[in-house]
């Protein structure tokens, strides 16, 4: 394993992520199948910013768990709330309360876990101002996509943009799914994960297809290679660089997931903290095995492209011709000059 980390390092070893663009295919449109099979049958759990509520933070005692808070205010108002842990407090979510419900739950509170009446607070948020946050949330990202196709589109052309958009609709899909099959709260926070993800997401691929445009500059009427092989060769030179941009920058992330929202309880740093780890690493993946097989799909169908492949492989084919028979001239030769004489030849002598 040490020696292939090593080669991978120096470059000696050649992955050919074009040529096995079926299986990506095929894994990116199964992930995105599940994860649009989450959305859909558990759905997004929206947070109480997008859909309204009441939030009731309380001091976490000694002896009180999750499971002991949510029976607890369950039997009050009727209904599962959701139950975070939120530094040193309890964290209550539920649907919006009236006066006489917080006043009862923070009764029934005080007398079960011991909470004081300055340990006790809440909140009500509107339903209308969660609606006004969900459309600023969606204009924010359909700006965004717009501003990344007029970018790309000038800065490259109108196939590597439109290669960039699928491949952050692909990762902005399964980042949803893995929100909708573990049931993390989607918050402001979130959103602004999502954003960073994207934002990531198209730094990787300009990166692989600015060598991919230096690489293809250099192909004519007279080139050895193929675009396609061309476009593999630009990722297998980039492919060191992705590594390690996306590992010093997954495991920081990594830190505030596991050991932040574990040992702190940090409810908001989890909703944003999952998101950049899913996207990161889902991000890395479809600049290499999504965004660029589908540019040199789209490449491959223009006739410019379509000539030079097969000037090349014809190319191939000849040279693999001369080289067969100037592998079976020295065996035949060989044979005449070893002929064995005949067994009464070998008696008289």
């Amino acid at each position: 394993m040490p020696g292939v980390i090593s080669r991978l390092y120096r470059g000696d070893i050649d992955i050919d992520f074009v040529g096995k663009r079926r299986l990506w295919y095929s894994l990116s449109a199964f992930l995105m199948v599940v994860s649009i099979l989450g959305i859909v049958i558990h759905g997004l759990t929206l947070g109480v910013e997008f859909r309204g509520g009441s939030v009731i933070d309380f001091a976490r005692t000694p002896g009180s768990s999750v499971e002991q808070v949510r029976e607890t205010v369950r039997d009050v108002v009727g209904h599962d709330p959701i139950v975070q842990q939120a530094g040193p407090n309890w964290r209550v979510t539920t649907q919006s309360l009236d006066g006489d419900e917080v006043s009862k739950i923070q009764k029934t509170v005080g007398q079960r876990f011991g909470v004081s009446e300055q340990q006790f607070s809440s909140q009500v948020i509107g339903a209308s101002w969660g609606g006004e946050v969900s459309q600023k949330a969606w204009v924010g990202l359909a700006v965004f996509m717009i501003a990344v196709m007029l970018y790309l589109s000038v800065a490259f052309e109108w196939r590597m943009a439109l290669a960039a958009i699928v491949a952050l609709v692909h990762d902005l899909v399964i980042t949803a799914g893995v929100y909708a099959w573990t049931g993390f709260e989607v918050t402001p926070a979130t959103m602004l994960g999502f954003l960073t993800i994207l934002g990531y997401s198209l730094y990787d691929a300009v990166v692989v297809f600015d060598m991919i445009k230096e690489v293809t500059a250099k192909l004519g009427t007279s080139a050895k290679m193929t675009y396609t092989q061309a476009a593999n060769n630009a990722l297998s030179h980039t492919l060191i660089r992705s590594l390690n941009t996306s590992l010093t920058a997954i495991l920081p992330v990594a830190a505030i997931l596991f050991v932040g929202t574990t040992l702190l309880g940090a409810g908001t740093l989890k909703d944003l903290s999952l998101a950049l780890f899913v996207g990161m690493i889902v991000g890395t993946y479809s600049s290499l095995c999504v965004a660029t097989p589908i540019l040199v799909t789209l490449k491959e169908r223009e006739p410019k492209w379509q000539a030079l492949a097969q000037r090349v492989h014809a190319k191939e084919a000849s040279a693999a011709k001369a080289a067969a028979r100037t592998a079976k001239e020295p065996v035949s030769a060989g044979s005449q000059n070893t002929t064995t004489p005949p067994a009464d030849k070998r008696k008289k002598s």
